[in-house]
This record gives C-alpha cells, sequence and structure tokens, in this order.
C-alpha cells in the first residue's frame, strides 16, 4: 500500500484513523468466567485479542510464545514482506493478514486488544505510539525506540493513555536478576562501584561500505513500507531482513541489539536511572595501507563504551558501566582460577564489581553466580523478589495476563516505566559513537537529561530526535 503523505500532518495514519482514535479509547469488557464456563475454562472475552506486527524473525517466536500463554488468540498479523511472514501466517489461519499497519489499526482496532511490535528498530515508536493513542496495550522488541526522544515520548504516553506495555528484553522476568538482587540487597559483595558489559555482537556486517543499489525488489516485499520512517533510498540486497542492525537509519549497533538483555541486571540491582555522561572509543576499518574507512553511515565494528550514572538509593557514589562489543571482553577476575570459564555463554556477559566481591550473569542474566565460584553454593540470602512464572519464557504470557488485568493491576517486568529509562541510557552512549565520525572522538558527553541533549558537542543532538519521511511522521 502506498503511503498518503498529504492524510498524515499529525499521524502516521490516515485521517479515518484519526477520526476513529477516540472510539477505540474505551477498554474492552470481559465476561467472568463463572458465567462462562466450569473452573479453569478461558472464555472468548477472556482472551486478548492480539495482533502481530513483524510475523517473521523475532516476530515470529514472540507471536508464538503470546500464543503459548493459552490466554491470547492471535487475531491479526502485518508484515511488509510476505516471505518472512509465511511459517506465521501458516501457523496461525484464523488470523487476518495485513502488509501495512496503518491499515490494520485503520480497520481492526475496534477489535484488538493488544499489539506485539517485532519490526525493525527504526519504526517501532511510530507503530507503538499508534497503538497506545488507541487504548491498546503494547509489546515492543528491544530496544523499546531508535531514537532517545521516542523513548521518553512512549514512556510517557504509556502513563498519559493508561496502558499496559512490555519491552521484549524477556530476561527481565529471569530469575537470575532477582537473584542478584537479593545478593546485592544482602550486602554479599558491598556496594557496586564498576559493572562490565560484554557481547559477541555484531554478528552482521558493520563498518563497510552502503552496498549498490539493486533494481529488482523482491515482489513480497513492500520495500516503501519496509522503509517507513526512514530516509528513501534505493533497494539493496541483504539489508532485509536481518543486516539492518549495522545500519545507523534502521538499526542501533550492537548495544541496541544487545544492551537492553545485558544492562537490564545492573539498572534492576542498582537502581540506575538515566546516565550522567559517556565517552566512547570504537574499531576503525583500513581499506589500504594507512587508508582508514570512513562510513558514517555504518556502525563501527566495535567499540568499548564507558558510562557513569549518578548515586542512587542503592549505591554509595556514582557507578561506572563499561560496555564492550565486537568480541572485546574484560579482563578476567582474579577470582577464577586460570582454567575456569564463567558461567553461561562466553559470548555475553554481565559483571558487577563491589567493596566486597563480585557476581556475575550471562545473556538474559542465565547463569547468575557469585565469584569466586563456590561461593554461590555457600550463600544463601531469603527470598524478596517474587519470581515470575515460566522465567524468560513467561515474559510473554505477563505482558498477556497483565492486558487483561487492566492498567496498574500487575507489575510488568520491563514496562515502559523501567524500559524507557534503560533504552535512553544505551542510545545516549550511540551518541558517543556517532561522535567519532562527527570529529568529536573521545572527549566526555556531558549529557542534561531534562533537556534531552549533550550540552558539550551540539552535533551530535540532531540524532536524539530525527526527521521523519513524509507519510510516516511521529509527533507526540
Amino acid at each position: 500500500m502506498t503511503e498518503k503523505p498529504k492524510d498524515t500532518p499529525e499521524n502516521p495514519t490516515r485521517r479515518d484513523f484519526i477520526k476513529t482514535t477516540s472510539l477505540a479509547a474505551a477498554s474492552f469488557m470481559i465476561v467472568p468466567r463463572f458465567v462462562l464456563g466450569g473452573k479453569g475454562f478461558i472464555a472468548p472475552s477472556d482472551k486478548l485479542q492480539v495482533a502481530g506486527i513483524g510475523a517473521g524473525g523475532k516476530g515470529e517466536s514472540d507471536i508464538y510464545n503470546f500464543a503459548q500463554s493459552g490466554k491470547a488468540d492471535i487475531a491479526f498479523l502485518c508484515d511488509v514482506d510476505d516471505r518472512q511472514a509465511a511459517k506465521t501466517v501458516s501457523r496461525f489461519p484464523k488470523a487476518k493478514y495485513y502488509k501495512d499497519w496503518r491499515e490494520l489499526l485503520d480497520k481492526e482496532h475496534k477489535h484488538i486488544d493488544g499489539v506485539s511490535v517485532s519490526t525493525p528498530d527504526h519504526n517501532h515508536a511510530i507503530i507503538a505510539y499508534s497503538a497506545m493513542q488507541l487504548g491498546k496495550g503494547v509489546y515492543v522488541q528491544k530496544p523499546m525506540t531508535h531514537d532517545i526522544w521516542e523513548a521518553r515520548l512512549l514512556t510517557e504516553a504509556a502513563k498519559k493513555y493508561k496502558v499496559v506495555t512490555q519491552m521484549g528484553n524477556q530476561g527481565a522476568s529471569n530469575d537470575g536478576t532477582r537473584q542478584m538482587a537479593e545478593w546485592y540487597d544482602a550486602d554479599i559483595i558491598g556496594d557496586v562501584h564498576t559493572v562490565y558489559c560484554w557481547t559477541n555482537r555484531p554478528v552482521w556486517p558493520q563498518g563497510i561500505a552502503w552496498p549498490q543499489p539493486n533494481p529488482n525488489i523482491p515482489k513480497e516485499l513492500d520495500w516503501n513500507l519496509w522503509l517507513g520512517t526512514a530516509p528513501q533510498k534505493d533497494y539493496v540486497d541483504k539489508l532485509v531482513p536481518f543486516n539492518w542492525r549495522g545500519w545507523w537509519d534502521y538499526g542501533t549497533g550492537a548495544l541496541g541489539d544487545m544492551g537492553c538483555h545485558l544492562v537490564e541486571a545492573p539498572f534492576r540491582v542498582l537502581g540506575l536511572q538515566y546516565v550522567k555522561n559517556v565517552q566512547a572509543s570504537v574499531g576503525t576499518v583500513y581499506v589500504d595501507e594507512f587508508k582508514q574507512g570512513h562510513f558514517p553511515e555504518s556502525c563501527p565494528p566495535s567499540s568499548h563504551i564507558t558510562l557513569t550514572f549518578p548515586k542512587t538509593d542503592k549505591t554509595k557514589g556514582d557507578v561506572t558501566l563499561h560496555w564492550m562489543d565486537g568480541g572485546i571482553q574484560p579482563e578476567r577476575p582474579d577470582e577464577l582460577g586460570p582454567n575456569e570459564r564463567f558461567p553461561g555463554e562466553d559470548g555475553n556477559g554481565t559483571l558487577f564489581i563491589g567493596t566486597k566481591g563480585k557476581m556475575f550473569a550471562s545473556t538474559y542474566s542465565d547463569g547468575a553466580t557469585l565469584l569466586p565460584l563456590a561461593h554461590s553454593k555457600e550463600v544463601t540470602v531469603p527470598q524478596k523478589y517474587d519470581r515470575v512464572p515460566g522465567g524468560a519464557n513467561g515474559h510473554y504470557k505477563q505482558w498477556v495476563e497483565g492486558c487483561i488485568a487492566g492498567y496498574g493491576k500487575m507489575e510488568m517486568s520491563s514496562s515502559f516505566e523501567k524500559a524507557g529509562p534503560l533504552t535512553e541510557a544505551l542510545l545516549m552512549a550511540n551518541l558517543a559513537v556517532r561522535g567519532h565520525d562527527l570529529k568529536g572522538g573521545r572527549i566526555k558527553y556531558e549529557w542534561d537529561n531534562q533537556a534531552m541533549k549533550v550540552t558539550n558537542f551540539d552535533d551530535v543532538n540532531k540524532y536524539v530526535k530525527r526527521n521523519y519521511r513524509d507519510g510516516f511522521v511521529l509527533k507526540g
């Protein structure tokens, strides 16, 4: 479906969609189970009617997990690429299929209770915000948004429209992050002043030149809709469905991909909020002898970013958080023997360094352990925080049940109230990465959180809120 710029002066959807917004804001009715069936019976009206926007890739597993909760019907599917959506469409044959999410929300909003957004990063905010305006609960893949301004907008919108929200960093529902919070609250490792987070990402090309255009757009793909909010460009191969992550117009690099998984635990355990300042060093690419490549459209092949967070109620002073990607990892802790490995995945991890000890977890906060490793078996503390049934897999069911219960009735592991500040901090770190292409280099980028801007290097502030393409304009 082609865009209609003149019909969308204030919102990404068509004029008819704007007119119907107020009608959709009313909450849906739930008929009690005892009226319709016996104990354990889930009435049709008790099931969340879900629209899955982005049905391939991560969307495929997201949608499947909502259905597996037993409390959601996959009522609608939407994807700009029929090839990527094929498996999900086959799995849910009763779901009505759309290519244009604007048309889906326009025509079907009265029949939708919750919207899952599993598109590339650059279209997260515009779809989620449109659904929130209609009073729909939203589940949005990580990172919550592509830009800092968008993250702040969605955080405030969740309160304004009183909708249930969840970001797709499922490790936030794992036992590991709660176990580490209990260890920390019990003063097992003392006051944490330094944290290291690292990943083996990118596992897609970065630090490269923009490919040559290919005039042969696959017939199953609506390229215009895929571009969405991003600048108009000719189609290129291998951008869809995965390698978009390494390009600034669409993705947010390794930090955007894995940061919400690995930095969530420090936010929860230490009560972190908004970043104070950040500095970055990035990997370089040489295209010939002593000839450095300059590819500002692409994220760098690796980076080491240092973020400073102000003192919280759970720390005695500022906290320094080191982010490392591209295979860079911190020095091995002295508490590990020469042949001892970090538990969990070698490629991803989070290490807390306190005044009395250290603790570690891998992706999704799996393998949470104290260092030395033997301490995890020796130390016991009372359970203080409720566990999410099913852990990471329960992240999906939690959102479904939260939407059915209604706004404010259940605690979400990664509601926008929590996910918003986390996303903003990570995107702020990316400003320091992008500053290298603007000759900012290794300066310390000072952040004014209230004004949402860097105060000592204005050139990067254009990335706080980008310009949107006609027909896909987001206005708060």
